[in-house]
């Protein structure tokens, strides 16, 4: 055990040459935004936020937070407008653009680092006007909390996330945040403390004091606000993958819990594999990955009406122009003939319904226990052609949410696992038929 976690400290911990450089990197940026930021007399102050502020960065992993803390007396639409100003103008050397969490923010990619540049409001601390008002106060109470051990214990949970691929709250991967990873350290005080305790968390396990009950699969609470409940953006799967992969851990540690395993396709499930592609107009990476996860719930739910078993679901956008939905079907060819249950024979009203519906279906007959039953032919039972069919003909009842319904109906293609080229959906294939071989390895 030792030997591993002091190969994985080696992989966590930046070292100087990186951390010069982040150092010349915020200074120069900080003081851009702030350059900018003086010009508006909305804006109280700007100060750095999040993990490299913290103290709590990993080795590779280099972003940058910047907050631009504006008057709370402005309205939404101010507050709004001259936040992006003050980031686009900030950063217009390095071609920024818009990204969503509550509020737009703006993003840049300045020497290979991705900067944020984010608004929030001057508040006092539970006087929250927008969700980002918080992160100071997140900074506050780990640099007053954390010292350098423990924030190095952090590095090594945010690793052993990223080896997952639970990391981040993000839409796409609705997983545990850094925010999170340094809240469970603070709660358990290390690393193997805090994998002690997710080896054995209960349904709905509750960390902190809420002060209200929260339904979600984890309930962490935020230590600087009892009303937020930090599990709201981790997913059942993912708390579940967290679960058993400490347990697999504590039972055989491994390097490959931090690096992560190459995840290859099953091919022998590929078969059952269907898969909706699509091309969006870009928008906010936040947005398309929310309307095509939920775009694939409304298909699965359409495709178990038509019979069809879904055992896994995904989505997927490249954050360029590609999305797609993906299922994983028990079969996607069903039985031809379908069977209707009816109502007993003692129920008049019913049976006569029933027989009226019914009447020119093949075959009709009553069972052993004086029920009555009728076979016919479905309309469907290929799933490839009933999508097909559905996108086509009958997509407004589909359920497909309207932010992707004007893509969808441009083009769209129905495709199953073999017929595949884009990486990035051979990757989302890849994860949804095949075994994590690290989380389900044999207990014994």
């Amino acid at each position: 055990m030792t030997q591993v976690l002091d190969q994985a400290r080696k992989v966590t911990i930046p070292t100087k040459q990186e951390e010069e450089k982040m150092k010349t990197l915020s200074d120069m940026l900080l003081k851009l935004v702030k350059d900018e930021a003086s010009k508006y007399s909305q804006v109280v102050s700007v100060e750095l936020g999040g993990s490299y502020a913290k103290g709590t960065w990993l080795r590779g992993q280099m972003d940058l937070d910047i907050f631009v803390k504006l008057k709370k007396e402005i309205d939404e639409k101010t507050f709004e407008e001259v936040g992006k100003k003050i980031g686009f103008d900030s950063m217009k050397k390095f071609k920024p653009y818009v990204r969503y969490s509550e509020h737009p923010y703006v993003e840049a990619e300045v020497k290979r680092i991705r900067v944020n540049v984010v608004p929030c409001y001057d508040v006092e601390k539970g006087q929250w006007k927008s969700a980002a008002d918080r992160s100071s106060f997140h900074t506050r109470f780990i640099l007053d909390t954390f010292g350098q051990e423990k924030k190095n214990e952090v590095r090594l949970l945010k690793k052993f996330l990223k080896g997952l691929d639970i990391y981040g709250a993000e839409i796409a991967k609705e997983g545990f945040g850094g925010y999170v990873a340094e809240v469970l350290v603070h709660q358990y005080g290390s690393f193997m403390k805090v994998l002690d305790a997710a080896s054995n968390f209960v349904p709905r396990q509750v960390i902190g004091s809420p002060i209200k009950k929260f339904d979600t699969a984890l309930v962490l609470i935020d230590p600087i606000d009892s009303n937020r409940n930090l599990g709201t953006a981790i997913s059942p799967q993912n708390v579940g993958r967290f679960i058993l992969s400490a347990r697999a851990f504590l039972r055989k540690p491994s390097h490959a819990f931090f690096t992560g395993k190459k995840i290859v396709t099953n091919a022998k499930n590929l078969k059952n594999t269907i898969i909706v592609k699509f091309n969006y107009k870009w928008r906010s990476p936040d947005i398309i990955w929310g309307q095509a996860k939920r775009g694939a719930t409304a298909l699965a739910v359409q495709l178990e009406l038509a019979g069809f078993k879904i055992l896994r679901k995904s989505a997927i956008a490249d954050e360029k122009s590609e999305a797609a939905m993906l299922f994983f079907l028990r079969s996607p060819i069903i039985e031809k003939f379908m069977v209707k249950n009816g109502p007993d024979i003692y129920r008049r009203s019913d049976s006569e319904n029933f027989i009226a519906k019914n009447s020119k279906n093949i075959l009709t007959w009553i069972d052993d226990n004086g029920r009555i039953l009728s076979m016919q032919e479905r309309e469907f039972y290929d799933a490839k052609k009933f999508l097909q069919f559905l996108l086509r003909k009958n997509l407004s009842k589909s359920g497909i949410p309207n932010g992707i319904s004007s893509d969808i109906r441009r083009s769209f293609k129905v495709l199953d696992g073999k017929q595949v080229t884009s990486k990035s959906i051979k990757k989302a294939l890849a994860e949804l038929t095949s075994t994590d071989g690290i989380i389900f390895s044999s207990s014994k």
